[in-house]
């Protein structure tokens, strides 16, 4: 990277062209405050502050007026770098710089190389309050606003983290930036990765940044029901991968192993597993409980396995498959035109027993639903209806009912969870999940912040949306039987 040069460093009192500059600023920020607030029709904003930036940037890349000296040393590099710096433009947006130049105008930084590639990019932004950033830049650009105590900065590379989770990448970066969130402790970047990585698990599983995972992190994710991928043995066959890559102890082997829900696997695949699986050869022995008890499970029928076994656990729930036998996909073209059905049929459940059992679901979409509150109100006065409802008052709407009832749903509900696709940095990702259960048909608040009424809606991808909707069979336990 090219370094700045320029000037020699003055004396305090050179600050003047820069302080200056600043009090320009200052004026045309409270001249434009005072017409905003005068109301007077012949007010006008003058606002030069494109060229204020444009010269201090010239300012910064021609040392003019400096007054300290920035060493930029690495331990993998004999030559520093050096940046020709204004003390009052480092101190009001850091104020370790404040400290650091207090009583001295030179001082050497030590910097990581990954740290100091980007130094002269986090300086410029120090001077133009902005900055362009790549993927991989993200976290050291961050780790300097960190260090340097630079606030809006570090808010702002968490904020582009946040939106840039779904761009494509040739290795990963969402595994990388959840680890780095995890460090740091920020929560709430932390939390929008592992649910990045929840909602489309299938595409990072089959990435390079699958062998990357932490076991902390593959624990955590092999804990939710909220996982979208085609099944449990997609699943299992990425741990799989995983454990032959990182040979981790046996311990940890056996708590990643006992997180699989071995009874969403069918009985010919988990025989398959038996006889191929290297890994789950190795350590047959701290599965193999769980493995007869999946046999049992697919052997009997669920009302009579669940007399003897608790199926109101994480072992029997399923997650979030996009196997065509658990739910359906519907692409709704033009959606803010009319109301809009379709229906679809499911395995009745996960267990062999009732393989061959099938529900028919019913699905209506409403673009403009209105609720009874808004809905118009007739009287028998001249006037009519008090206030006609508007379109824009209504908002989207999908009720999921099944078209039939049957003997056979004693023992089973039905979870219903609607994922919501949209366009992300070129690549269609889940958005939302909307989960109800068999008490209600339709999803709470469905896209109540979505405008399907513009085609350039966020949530609209080639003017149509995108969704899948899954049915989750979940068993009950009746009548327990004393063993």
């Amino acid at each position: 990277m090219a370094r700045l040069t320029g000037a020699r460093p003055v004396a305090a009192c050179r600050w003047g062209c820069v302080a200056s500059a600043f009090l320009l600023l200052l004026l045309t920020v409270q001249a434009a405050q005072k017409a905003d607030l005068s109301g007077d029709a012949t007010a006008a904003t003058i606002n030069h502050s494109l060229t204020l930036l444009q010269r201090l940037q010239e300012l910064l890349q021609n040392g003019n007026g400096s007054d300290s000296v920035l060493r930029v040393r690495t331990a993998a590099s004999d030559e520093a770098k050096v940046f020709h710096t204004h003390q009052l433009l480092l101190s009001l947006q850091s104020e370790v710089f404040e400290s650091l130049l207090h009583n001295q105008s030179t001082i050497t930084l030590h910097e990581p190389p990954e740290t100091a590639a980007l130094f002269e990019k986090f300086i410029r932004y120090l001077y133009c309050g902005g900055v362009s950033i790549l993927l991989h830049q993200a976290i050291p650009m961050h780790q300097l606003a960190s260090k340097y105590r630079v606030w809006g900065l570090q808010r702002g590379v968490a904020d582009y983290m946040k939106t840039h989770l779904a761009s494509e990448s040739s290795q990963g970066h969402v595994v990388g930036w959840y680890h780095y969130a995890v460090r740091i402790g920020d929560a709430a970047l932390q939390e929008s990765c592992l649910q990045f990585l929840a909602w489309n698990l299938s595409a990072v599983l089959g990435s390079a940044e699958w062998g990357s995972v932490s076991v902390e992190l593959l624990l955590l994710l092999l804990e939710r029901s909220d996982l979208v991928l085609h099944s449990e043995l997609e699943l299992y066959t990425a741990v799989e991968s995983w454990l032959s890559r990182r040979q981790p102890e046996g311990p940890v082997a056996k708590r990643v192993l006992r997180a699989i829900r071995y009874p969403m696997i069918a009985p010919s695949q988990l025989f398959r597993l038996q006889v191929q699986s290297p890994v789950l050869a190795r350590h047959y022995g701290a599965v193999q409980d769980l493995l007869f008890q999946a046999f049992q499970f697919h052997a009997a029928s669920p009302l009579h396995f669940a007399k003897y076994f608790d199926v109101n656990c994480s072992m029997f729930l399923p997650r979030n498959y996009l196997a065509p036998s658990w739910g359906s996909q519907w692409v709704i073209n033009n959606p803010a035109r009319d109301d809009r059905s379709t229906s679809f049929q499911t395995q009745l459940g996960p267990s062999s027993h009732d393989a061959g059992k099938r529900v028919t679901w019913n699905v209506l979409f409403s673009p403009r639903w209105l609720p009874v509150s808004l809905r118009p109100v007739y009287s028998d006065s001249v006037s009519g209806a008090v206030q006609p409802a508007r379109i824009e008052d209504g908002r989207p709407r999908l009720v999921i009912t099944p078209a039939m009832s049957s003997p056979d749903f004693a023992g089973v509900s039905f979870q219903k969870t609607v994922l919501v696709g949209v366009r992300q940095q070129g690549r269609v990702v889940v958005k939302h999940a909307y989960s109800f259960h068999q008490s209600s048909d339709e999803a709470a608040d469905f896209l109540a912040h979505a405008d399907l009424q513009k085609r350039t809606s966020e949530y609209l991808i080639d003017n149509s949306l995108h969704l899948h909707i899954i049915i989750k069979p979940v068993y009950h336990s009746l009548i327990k039987v004393k063993k």
